[in-house]
């Protein structure tokens, strides 16, 4: 190879005795061999031969009689063959210089000019009568192609003459070791000499031989024509050769005086400063050893330390230990011989803590339900629970709550089952010996038995909820603090990213690692450090100058595991009941995960109140099997409702959900219970009206004190207050806010029977509707059977009245007065217990009050129609004659005087004037179409004197009357008008 290396191939000398240089020719000058760089310039050289002309001075390595890695050989092709890569490269760069050659574009240089024609310009002027000169050159010589031709001639010839031996002889495989060639070359038929032919075989083996021959000779002399052609490079590189040869030998002494120096150097400089950093090197290898072997010490005591810690139920530090464990395994202690089982059977551990934990769990909600209900909510065992959690978490394990839930259904059942069962042992009438199941034993309880029941497990229902609830908060407060644990975690992992884009510490710590004397690779191979961890590392290192440290001092920082092998960082948390528990980033749990499993758990308390509930209804639905509910009166009803409703209330306000089977359960006893309240009243007051005479009936004390509630603004039927000494005398009216009303007894029951509807709504608020309805229907049966009875005069038939007075009818219609009175009290209470979308039902209030009106309106129209036929009747015989006032008017004023007598007590002076008004102006249309009949006008006459006396006596005696005297009559009226 050449070198351009401007050094001597080999030291020189000015002696005689110097290394031998050959002097060569111009036309046969060689390259020189290309030597080691000269790595001692400064050293005076001397003869090879002679050893004391060596220097004395110091060597770099070691002499030739040691290994040195000149004696190390390497095959060339084997090297450049790479066996690892996948296919042979036959490209001359990727092959010499590796697979990582590639082929980039060299950018152009900022000092190298662009070279375009213009800069050869003047050579082409130059060189173009130069070329113009040598073609004519080439024109006029002869051809030097002669020599060649004559080459080619011989080529041909002694191609001519290779032809003619056969192609068997030039096959690479020839060789006559093979029976097929050695026939063909030699065939036997010429060497037999059987029968008479032997003369004519020894001249075909003798042509034979001669053919032989001749192939010989050819061979030989194209052999010699060949050698004759290329004598002049073969002795050419002969003499090369034995040059070669005495260049080598001189180079190798040459070589072998300066290993000698090298190896002098190396004693002297280099042997100590290499021993100390092989001693340093080799120190801290047993450091290192050390270490190791107090990590597969510590890693040794793992299955033992698991195991005692599992005694105690720390499952969440055995999971610690084993995921410690299993990462030192994997990271520091991998290969190690002993330990090759130890992660399989750390697996099989940690799935038997899997096994042991859902276990212990179990365990733990079956003793949490389970206990004692008494008022006491405290969380049984918090730290258990939370250590448990975590540890369910730790392993994935996101179900763990349906056991919970599972324990919760067995539980409620049993709580139902235990109270009866305490129940029922306290009353002696019920022989559990005869009557085996619990539900019949349940069913020969009485109301208020049964009550107490339903009351005492209502109450251990809700000091079960709280339990419930007071755990799953303390479960859901653990996966609250994972997933913030798990926030905090992704904040503080894209600060350090942030930060450790800003700042490139590598170069840094490349560059400090190299002036401190450690050998880049080695400070890389002890693995990838945090920058902090090879700061310490670093800052450890002695320099050259210090005395190295003693092996305890440097082993017990590098003997930890937890900045080597675990990686994990801790954060103390504390949960809603004081518990602190460590939490590892090593929960690899998704934020989704964790809310959907918090989400799951505040399910689980929804269900819990669920649960309750339909085991309260399966209670419920138990007894009222034989029609036990229906048959309650008011207020055991009102006394049930209000349990459950406190109930219903209680878990709300627990569970923070509506549940709605108890009250849906509840809803169809209510309405159960409203038809049979509503049928029982509708038949009472169908009695009521079927046995009324009609006829004004004394009010009690207790039905005045129940009016005056209402008229104070509510609705509430009044405490039954003690007998007094003195009783109070019932009342001919009934005062209601000042105004007396003539009342007979049904309608004084009727107005009780609605407070009691207003009451029932005020006590049981899920059946206003019903009892709006039903109360509709309750009034309006009222108003037509009232009116079937007055008006239609049923009464006569049903109670045996001989006839309809005009004192039934201003009594029925004062009745319904008082009713149209309380109807919109009624509207109002109902209004303020409906809810604004069934508003609607309002309506029926509305309908009612003008059926009633109009019922009234009939009742005074009844009242004028019996006068005005009296009218009608009498004055249809009036004449105009003496005596004055005639009989006709003296009936017609006694009559009125009995209508007045009839009405003036039971109607109010204002419905009693409007009533005679209306009497009057009927009176006056007979009067006046009777003087028409009989051509008596008002001119002053006889007639009209006597027609106008019988007027002012009628008028008198009608002014007369109670309320009357300041009516209008406005007599003048019954005269026809002159036109």
């Amino acid at each position: 190879m050449a070198s351009s290396h401007s050094s001597s191939p080999v030291p020189q000398s000015n002696s005689s005795d110097a290394f031998f240089k050959k002097e060569m020719d111009a036309t046969k000058r060689f390259r020189p061999v290309q030597s080691l760089p000269d790595v001692c310039p400064k050293e005076p050289t001397g003869n090879v031969g002679d050893p004391n002309n060596l220097c004395d001075s110091p060597s770099l390595v070691v002499d030739q009689h040691r290994w040195t890695i000149y004696h190390s050989k390497v095959n060339l092709p084997a090297a450049l063959n790479d066996p690892r890569l996948a296919k042979r490269e036959s490209d001359f760069f990727t092959k010499t210089w590796g697979v990582d050659f590639v082929d980039t574009e060299v950018t152009p240089s900022f000092y190298l000019p662009q070279i375009t024609k213009e800069h050869f310009a003047l050579y082409q002027q130059e060189i173009t009568p130069r070329e113009k000169v040598h073609e004519r050159c080439k024109n006029i010589c002869t051809p030097k192609d002669t020599f060649d031709r004559t080459l080619l001639h011989t080529y041909d010839k002694s191609r001519t003459d290779l032809e003619q031996v056969p192609k068997i002889f030039m096959k690479p495989d020839f060789a006559l070791e093979d029976s097929l060639t050695f026939n063909a070359v030699l065939p036997w038929s010429h060497f037999s000499t059987a029968g008479g032919k032997g003369n004519r075989d020894a001249a075909s083996s003798k042509l034979l031989q001669e053919k032989l021959s001749h192939y010989l000779d050819i061979v030989e002399v194209n052999i010699a024509h060949q050698i004759s052609l290329r004598s002049e490079a073969f002795f050419h590189a002969m003499t090369s050769q034995h040059e070669l040869q005495d260049y080598l030998r001189k180079t190798s002494q040459a070589v072998k005086l300066l290993r000698e120096k090298i190896s002098k150097i190396d004693k002297v400089m280099c042997e100590g400063s290499l021993r100390v950093l092989r001693l340093s090197l080799t120190r801290n290898n047993c450091i290192k050893a050390y270490n190791k072997l107090k990590l597969m010490a510590t890693v040794h005591q793992t299955q033992p330390t698991v195991q005692l810690l599992l005694s105690t139920s720390e499952f969440v530090g055995a999971l610690d230990l084993i995921a410690t464990t299993q990462e030192v395994l994997q990271q520091e202690l991998q290969g190690i011989h002993s330990f090759r089982h130890l992660g399989s059977q750390l697996c099989e551990l940690e799935k038997l803590i899997d096994k042991m934990m859902i276990a212990e769990f179990s365990t733990y909600a079956r003793n949490d339900l389970n206990r004692p209900l008494e008022d006491d909510c405290q969380i049984l065992e918090e730290e258990r629970l939370v250590s448990l959690v975590f540890g369910l978490l730790k392993q994935r394990k996101l179900n763990f709550y349906e056991i919970y839930g599972d324990e919760m259904i067995i539980t409620a059942k049993n709580i139902i089952k235990q109270c009866v069962v305490n129940t029922v042992s306290q009353i002696e009438e019920i022989d559990t010996e005869v009557v085996v199941k619990l539900a019949d034993q349940m069913r020969m309880m009485n109301f208020p038995q049964w009550f107490d029941l339903l009351k005492n497990i209502f109450s251990k229902f809700t000091i079960f909820l709280k339990r419930i609830k007071a755990t799953l908060n303390t479960i859901r407060s653990v996966v609250f603090l994972v997933l913030d644990k798990n926030q905090k975690t992704r904040d503080l992992e894209d600060t350090l990213q942030k930060n450790s884009a800003k700042d490139s510490t590598v170069d840094t710590e490349v560059a400090y690692l190299t002036h401190e004397g450690m050998f880049i690779s080695d400070a890389f191979s002890e693995g990838d450090l945090p920058p902090v961890a090879a700061d310490t590392t670093s800052q450890r290192n002695t320099s050259p100058n210090s005395e190295p440290c003693s092996s305890d001092s440097v082993s017990e920082p590098e003997c930890t595991t937890d900045s080597s092998s675990s990686k994990e960082q801790t954060s103390s948390s504390v949960t809603p009941g004081g518990v602190e528990m460590m939490i590892g980033d090593d929960m690899k749990l998704t934020d989704l995960e964790l809310v959907r499993l918090a989400n799951n758990i505040q399910e689980l308390l929804y269900n819990a109140s669920d649960i309750c509930h339909d085991r309260s209804v399966k209670f419920l639905m138990a007894r009222a099997k034989d029609g036990f509910l229906e048959k309650l009166n008011s207020n055991e009803f009102v006394a049930l409702s209000r349990l459950m409703e406190g109930f219903i209330l209680d878990t709300e306000q627990i569970c923070g959900r509506k549940s709605m089977s108890l009250r849906g359960a509840l809803q169809s006893q209510a309405n159960r219970f409203v038809n049979r309240f509503h049928e029982e009243r509708k038949t009472k007051l169908s009695l009521l009206l079927d046995n009324e005479r009609w006829k004004q009936a004394e009010v009690p004390a207790e039905f005045q004190d129940l009016v005056d509630s209402v008229s104070d603004g509510r609705i509430s039927l009044p405490e039954k207050k003690p007998a007094a000494t003195e009783e109070r005398k019932p009342t001919e009216f009934l005062i209601v806010e000042g105004q007396k009303y003539a009342t007979v007894g049904t309608v004084l029951l009727l107005i009780r029977i609605i407070l009691e509807y207003c009451q029932c709504v005020d006590n049981i608020p899920s059946i206003a509707t019903d009892m709006l309805t039903r109360l509709s229907d309750l009034l309006k049966y009222f108003n037509s059977r009232s009116c079937q009875l007055v008006l239609g005069a049923g009464a006569l038939q049903v109670v045996g009245l001989k006839t309809i007075t005009t004192k039934n009818l201003a009594l029925s219609s004062r009745c319904l007065q008082l009713i149209v009175h309380y109807i919109p009290i009624i509207r109002a209470h109902f209004e303020a217990r409906l809810q604004p979308k069934q508003f609607s039902m309002l309506r029926h209030f509305d309908h009612i009050t003008k059926d009633y009106h109009d019922h009234i309106a009939e009742i005074s129209a009844k009242l004028v129609a019996i006068m005005d036929s009296l009218f009608d009747k009498l004055l249809s015989k009036y004449e105009v004659k003496a005596p004055v006032p005639s009989a006709c008017f003296r009936n017609i004023c006694k009559q009125m005087a009995k209508m007045h007598e009839a009405i003036y007590d039971l109607l109010p002076e204002e419905q009693t004037q409007m009533l005679f008004l209306r009497i009057n102006a009927s009176y006056k249309l007979h009067l006046k179409r009777q003087l028409a009949h009989l051509n008596v006008v008002n001119d002053g006459g006889p007639l009209n004197g006597l027609v106008t006396s019988d007027v002012a006596f009628y008028t008198g005696n009608l002014q007369a009357l109670k309320g009357l005297n300041n009516l209008d009559l406005n007599m003048a009226e019954i005269w026809e008008q002159k036109r």
